[in-house]
C-alpha cells in the first residue's frame, strides 16, 4: 500500500495521476487516514475517524471506494475531496460523496440529502433501512429524509460546501445512523456488528446504484458490482489455510472401511445375518491440533460481507468433520452426521417413496456391453483430453484401487474399485457424473481466486451430486435401477434416524421395495458407515433442489463455475459481477448434445422425476 505523509498540492495530484494511470488506488494518508478506490465507481464513501465511536469505521473500511478522514489537517482532506470529485465527476458526468456518521442513541436513521434532485436513489435507500426490522427483531427502526443543505453530523465542518460541490459536479449525501451496534459504555457488539453492517453496505449500495444507474455515465451492470474487485491479502491467507486445513484430511476416505469386502462376504455367507466390525483406515492428523489451527484463523478481521460469510461457513463445517473423524463408530459420528448434512425433510422422503411406488427395479439385460474398471479409466482419460482441448493446463489421473468400495472424485483425480463392472449405458453416465462433474468443478475451481471453490464451499455436496445426476439424465444415461438406488438411500436414511440397524436396514430394502440383495448391501452399507452417514441422502436431495432452481428460472451453465452450494448463488454472482470471479474455464462434453436445450425445457415444465430415467 503506498505511504502518503502529508496532503500538500503535489500529493494529491501524486493521488490524480495514479489514478488517470491505473484507475484504481490504496494508500495510507496522514493522521490514521486511508483511501481505495477501485475502477469505474462514481462515488465515494467518507468517515471521519473520531474517539469513542467504535465499530463505525468498520462499514466502510470493506468498500470498493472510500476515504478514511484522518485525525489531522482537515483542511488538506477537504482539498482532496474537492480534487477527487472535480476530475471523477467530468469522468462520469456526476459524483457522489456519502458521508457516514453515528448519532445519538436513538432508533432513526437520517438521510441528509438533496431530495429533490435525488428522488428515487434518496427513498431507495430509505425503503431498504425502513425494511431492516424485517431481518433484525426488536430494533424498531425507522429511517427519515431530512431535506438539508448541512449533510455533515451537526457541530462538524463542511467536508465540500454546496457550492463547492456544484463547481465540481458532485453531489453530497450524509447519512447519520443510530449506535444500535454498541452498548452505552461504547462496548460493540461484534456479532451484531458484523451482521448490521453487511445490511446497511447493501442498503447503501441499492440506493448508490439507483444514482449511478440515472446520473452518470458509469456502466455498472447491477448494485452487486458495487463490491471490491480486489480483495484484501488477508482474504486469500484465510482462504488458503481453510483448504490446506482441508486437504491434510480425506473426509469420505477416512470414513469409508478399510475391510468392506470382508465385511460384504461375511454378511452374504451368513445368511443376511452377521454384520463385522468397520476397520477404518488411520488418521493422519491430530483433531486436537487441526482444530487449533482451523480456529486461530482470524476471520472476524475480514471485513467484505461475502467473504466473510464464506469463509465462517466453511469453518463451522470443517469443525464438524474432524470431529466426527475423531468419533468414528460411535453414536455421536451419526448425530453430527445429522447436523452436517442438514437432516432429512418428510419432502424429501415423500420424493424418494414416490419414486420406488412408480419405478420398478429393472433386471440385467444379459446381452448387454459390459465395461470393467479399466475400460472405464480409458473412457475417463477420453473425456479428459476433451478438457485438455479446452485448457492446455489442465491434468488429472484415475486410481484403479482394490481397497476403494465406491467410485470416487478426491482432490479432482478418479478413483475406481477394481472389481467394478457396470454395462455401457451406466458407465456413459458415470462418466458424467464423476468426469464431467466432479472433475471438472475441481478444475473449473481451481481456476478461481479462491482455492475453496476447488474444493468445495461449505455445504457444496448436495448441488455437486444433483449436478452429476442432472447430467446422467442428460446423456440419457439415468436408468430406473439408478434413479431407486438415489431414493432407497433416502429410504434408509430415514429408517436410520427411526434406530433401524444394518439388518434391519438391509431388509426393509430387499424385502419391502424390492431391491437386489447385491444393491440393498450397498445401499446399507454406505448409510452404516461410521456409525450412520447421511451423505447418500443428498443425491436426491441435491437433485431435487436443482429440479425447483430450474423450474424457478434458475440458470444451469453458471453452477458449474467451481463447488458451492445453491444457497450462495447470490454471492457467487455478486463476486463474479464484481469482477473477483470468473466463468467457468471447462464446459463438459454433454452441453454438446443436440437435445440438451430440450431436456432442461422439460424439466423446467415439470417433468416428474420419475419420467427423467432413460426408457
Amino acid at each position: 500500500m503506498l505511504n502518503i505523509s502529508e496532503l500538500s498540492e503535489k500529493s494529491i495530484k501524486k493521488i490524480l495521476t495514479i489514478l488517470e494511470e491505473e484507475c484504481k488506488i490504496s494508500a495510507s494518508l496522514p493522521g490514521g487516514g486511508l483511501i481505495h478506490i477501485e475502477d469505474n465507481l462514481p462515488y465515494l464513501i467518507v468517515y471521519r475517524k473520531r474517539n469513542n465511536d467504535e465499530g463505525t469505521e468498520r462499514i466502510i473500511v470493506s468498500e470498493a471506494s472510500y476515504l478514511l478522514i484522518g485525525d489531522k489537517f482537515f483542511e488538506a482532506y477537504q482539498r482532496l475531496v474537492y480534487a477527487l470529485a472535480d476530475k471523477l465527476s467530468t469522468e462520469f458526468k456526476s459524483y457522489m460523496v456519502f458521508e457516514i456518521y453515528t448519532g445519538e442513541p436513538n432508533n432513526c436513521f437520517t438521510i441528509k440529502a438533496p431530495a429533490q434532485k435525488l428522488p428515487t436513489s434518496v427513498k431507495a435507500l430509505q425503503r431498504e433501512l425502513n425494511n431492516i426490522n424485517e431481518t433484525f427483531s426488536g430494533l424498531y427502526l425507522k429511517a427519515k429524509i431530512k431535506d438539508t443543505p448541512n449533510r455533515q453530523k451537526e457541530g462538524d465542518q463542511e467536508i465540500l460546501s454546496i457550492d463547492e460541490a456544484k463547481k465540481s459536479g458532485a453531489v453530497i449525501v450524509g447519512l447519520e445512523i443510530p449506535p444500535v451496534f454498541r452498548d452505552e459504555n461504547n462496548e460493540v457488539y461484534p456479532v451484531f456488528l458484523r451482521q448490521f453492517k453487511d445490511y446497511l453496505i447493501t442498503s447503501i449500495h441499492k440506493a448508490i446504484y439507483d444514482y449511478v444507474r440515472v446520473q452518470t455515465t458509469s456502466g455498472v451492470g447491477s448494485y452487486l458490482a458495487l463490491g471490491r474487485k480486489h480483495l484484501k491479502e488477508k482474504v486469500f491467507e484465510i482462504d488458503r489455510a481453510l483448504a490446506k486445513i482441508e486437504r491434510s484430511y480425506q473426509f469420505l476416505w477416512l470414513v469409508s472401511p478399510a475391510n468392506i469386502q470382508d465385511i460384504k462376504n461375511t454378511f452374504f455367507e451368513s445368511n443376511y445375518e452377521k454384520v463385522l466390525d468397520y476397520h477404518y483406515r488411520l488418521l493422519p492428523i491430530d483433531p486436537d491440533l487441526l482444530k487449533r489451527e482451523l480456529f486461530n484463523l482470524k476471520i472476524e478481521e475480514i471485513d467484505d460481507p461475502a467473504m466473510s460469510h464464506i469463509f465462517r461457513e466453511k469453518r463451522e463445517e470443517l469443525d464438524q468433520q474432524i470431529t466426527m473423524l475423531s468419533e468414528r463408530g460411535t453414536a455421536n459420528f451419526f448425530y453430527n452426521s445429522i447436523r452436517l448434512y442438514k437432516g432429512l425433510s418428510p419432502k424429501l422422503s415423500e420424493e424418494a417413496g414416490e419414486i420406488l411406488r412408480e419405478v420398478d427395479e429393472t433386471s440385467e439385460d444379459e446381452n448387454a456391453e459390459f465395461i470393467d474398471a479399466k475400460g472405464f479409466s480409458s473412457l475417463a482419460r477420453r473425456e479428459f483430453d476433451y478438457f485438455a482441448e479446452q485448457d492446455k493446463n489442465f491434468k488429472s489421473k484415475v486410481h484403479i484401487r482394490k481397497d476403494v468400495n465406491i467410485m470416487m472424485v478426491n482432490n479432482g483425480e478418479l478413483y475406481v474399485p477394481a472389481d467394478y463392472k457396470m454395462n455401457k449405458t451406466e458407465a456413459t453416465a458415470l462418466i458424467q457424473h464423476e468426469v464431467g462433474t466432479h472433475v471438472l468443478t475441481h478444475y473449473n475451481g481451481t481456476q478461481q481466486p479462491l482455492e475453496l471453490l476447488s474444493s468445495g464451499l461449505a455445504d457444496y455436496d448436495p448441488l455437486q451430486e444433483g449436478l452429476a445426476v442432472m447430467s446422467e439424465y442428460l446423456v440419457d444415461g439415468l436408468t430406473a435401477n439408478r434413479l431407486r438406488t438415489l431414493a432407497g438411500r433416502v429410504i434408509a436414511g430415514s429408517a436410520l434416524m427411526e434406530g433401524a440397524e444394518f439388518p434391519q436396514l438391509f431388509r426393509l430394502l430387499k424385502m419391502d421395495y424390492g431391491f437386489t440383495a447385491e444393491r440393498a448391501f450397498n445401499i446399507t452399507s454406505r448409510i452404516m458407515q461410521g456409525g450412520g452417514f447421511l451423505k447418500d441422502i443428498i443425491y436426491l436431495k441435491g437433485l431435487v433442489q436443482l429440479r425447483d432452481h430450474l423450474q424457478q428460472g434458475g440458470e444451469f451453465e453458471p453452477l458449474l463455475a467451481g463447488k458451492f452450494g445453491l444457497k450462495h448463488t447470490k454471492i457467487i454472482n455478486e463476486l463474479t459481477e464484481r469482477k473477483v470471479l470468473k466463468p467457468g474455464a471447462l464446459r463438459p462434453s454433454y452441453l454438446l448434445t443436440e437435445n440438451i436445450t430440450n431436456k432442461l425445457n422439460l424439466i423446467r415444465e415439470g417433468l416428474p422425476l420419475s419420467k427423467m430415467i432413460n426408457q
